[in-house]
């Protein structure tokens, strides 16, 4: 049987670029850049993203495209069926883990839609009866655990469908609607009184905020951002034609993920100002913070409701990437439908997810070094196993692959030009500063 591929370039950008816009732009990108100085966080994390982050991204896309196959398979056979293998279901696995704390996130976003629906945000409440809404929906069983189910069951249904008339199919609409409506917010958000703040605060650097904390987390950031180290960009990448240009295709995604998060920033951080909200508000910035701005400023009940829009859609675009790498793994080696592949993961990220989801309220005496089960599965997931990942590809890129046949993938046979000439550096990055930047990076986030 025929292999399902993407249909066109743009299809596969915007699935692509779909994959790395998430959750990670606009519920994480904006409080992290909050909790480590603004500006200076910034800079560090485009720095990242572009001379570490983005080599790694062409590396994980090398091997799903030279392959034309999953993850697992990619490594078994262009390692010549060695050990390497074994990364390859490294890289299966981990999605499945992010995937059942993330679809939590998304869940909140359903329920904070719906809220958005009926105006929840706009009688007068004051910020404390804000974070007493989300605290005791958060700590509550079931609307958590229904909104967890339907959150996994629309990623699971879509991925059912198929790549084409699938995934690329949503991205292609989606992408565009989530580009223009951040936009609309964050254009909205600059006219506020007192914006200027907000955008000062993003964008007018204090490097005495740095340490090495802070570069784990830009990093730590761009990688969970990027969808680094952990399979998607390696499977989204084997369904890309041969004919189309990785160092395009790469540098466009992560183009892409940069602007919107910087779009996001800006559309959060001036209101947060805007209403004297501290910028330092944590995770609950977007569940806790941003509803009572919104509950503030003119408009801001229609405002509430598009940013949740671009909130859901954005977890959605992401959470069908992790899940297509396990179920591509399964369709291929194992010989499931898709839709036996598809229940069965939702199967088992429910369960996770259900556990991740108590964690908050029944489940909530359970202690993890210092946090409860959600917060373990995100720093576990977000500092080391992707981080690990990142480190096993570039490793196998840069160490076990020919040199010749990485340039023939690169170049697309030496027919382009450009990325020939920018061969060597690429090489020089994958080889020697991407495993030692992510190891003195990774090791200083520990201390």
């Amino acid at each position: 049987m025929k292999r399902d591929s993407f249909g066109s370039r743009f299809g596969a950008l915007v699935a692509m670029a779909g994959s790395a816009v998430g959750l990670g732009n606009l519920w994480r990108f904006p409080y992290l850049v909050g909790e480590n100085g603004g500006a200076a966080f910034i800079i560090i994390y485009v720095i990242l993203c572009f001379f570490i982050c983005l080599p790694i991204f062409m590396s994980e896309f090398i091997v799903g495209r030279r392959s034309q196959k999953n993850a697992y398979s990619a490594f078994r056979d262009l390692s010549g069926g060695s050990a390497w293998r074994w990364v390859g279901l490294f890289t299966i696995i981990v999605p499945l883990i992010v995937l059942s704390y993330y679809s939590v996130i998304g869940g909140w976003s359903i329920d904070y839609l719906l809220k958005s629906l009926t105006f929840s945000f706009t009688g007068g409440e004051s910020q404390s009866a804000i974070n007493t809404m989300f605290t005791d929906f958060v700590t509550s069983t079931g609307g958590p655990l229904l909104a967890h189910t339907a959150f996994l069951l629309v990623t699971t249904l879509i991925v059912i469908i198929g790549i084409k008339d699938g995934i690329e199919k949503f991205s292609k609409v989606m992408m565009p609607l989530l580009f223009f409506i951040v936009i609309g917010i964050a254009i909205y958000s600059m006219t506020l009184p007192g914006a200027k703040a907000g955008l000062d605060y993003l964008f007018n650097p204090d490097f005495s905020k740095i340490n090495g904390k802070t570069i784990a987390a830009a990093l730590g950031q761009a990688f969970f951002s990027l969808s680094l180290g952990f399979g998607t960009i390696m499977t989204y990448a084997s369904y890309v034609d041969k004919k189309e240009n990785t160092l395009f295709q790469s540098v466009a995604t992560a183009s892409s993920d940069l602007v919107f998060a910087l779009v996001a920033g800006t559309a959060i951080m001036p209101a947060v100002f805007a209403f004297g909200i501290s910028p330092q508000s944590g995770p609950g910035l977007v569940f806790e913070t941003l509803p009572y701005v919104f509950g503030q400023m003119p408009a801001g009940g229609f405002i509430a409701i598009l940013f949740f829009v671009a909130l859901l859609v954005a977890a959605i675009t992401s959470s069908i990437s992790m899940l297509e790498v396990a179920v591509a793994y399964l369709v291929e080696e194992k010989k499931f439908s898709r839709i036996g592949a598809g229940a069965l993961l939702f199967a088992i990220c429910w369960v996770v997810g259900a556990v991740c989801t108590l964690s908050f309220g029944p489940l909530s005496h359970i202690k993890i070094d210092g946090g409860n089960i959600f917060d373990f599965f995100d720093n576990l997931s977000s500092n080391v196993l992707m981080t690990l990942g990142s480190l096993l590809t570039v490793l196998f890129v840069g160490w076990r692959l020919k040199k010749t046949d990485v340039y023939d993938e690169f170049t697309n046979g030496g027919t382009l030009s450009t990325n020939a000439k920018i061969f060597g550096v690429l090489w020089f990055l994958i080889r020697y500063i991407c495993p030692l930047a992510i190891l003195i990076i990774f090791i200083s986030g520990l201390f």
